[in-house]
């Protein structure tokens, strides 16, 4: 699976130091919204396998990474370049929304 569930352990390897792009989709399980992102974010985890990282960080087991980046609800997408938070889309968006910002990202 190229999806990647992040933590305080990896983090730091996979978003901060990666080299390409990285999505990090902040989620909980009780947020009905992230159970309805959660498809659109593993089908895009497949598709850009190779030009972008995607992972999903649960906010109720690692709440120390949610709230160094000041998220203050769920669901929050964080996209990471070269280790920086280049933007974030916060609540419910759809795969298109996500494919236009991952677009717009790549190509500044």
């Amino acid at each position: 699976m190229s999806l990647i569930h992040l933590t305080e352990k990896n983090f730091q390897k996979e978003v901060i130091e990666a080299s390409p792009p990285v999505l990090v989709d902040f989620w909980a399980e009780w947020c009905a919204p992230c159970q309805k992102l959660s498809p659109i974010i593993e089908e895009l985890a497949k598709e850009h396998k190779g030009k972008l990282k995607v992972g999903k960080l649960d906010v109720g087991q690692d709440s120390a990474i949610a709230s160094r980046y000041g998220i203050m609800s769920v669901p929050t997408i964080l996209f990471f370049k070269q280790g920086k938070v280049l933007d974030q889309l916060v609540g419910f968006v759809t795969k298109t929304q996500l494919e236009a910002k991952i677009k717009e990202l790549s190509h500044p």
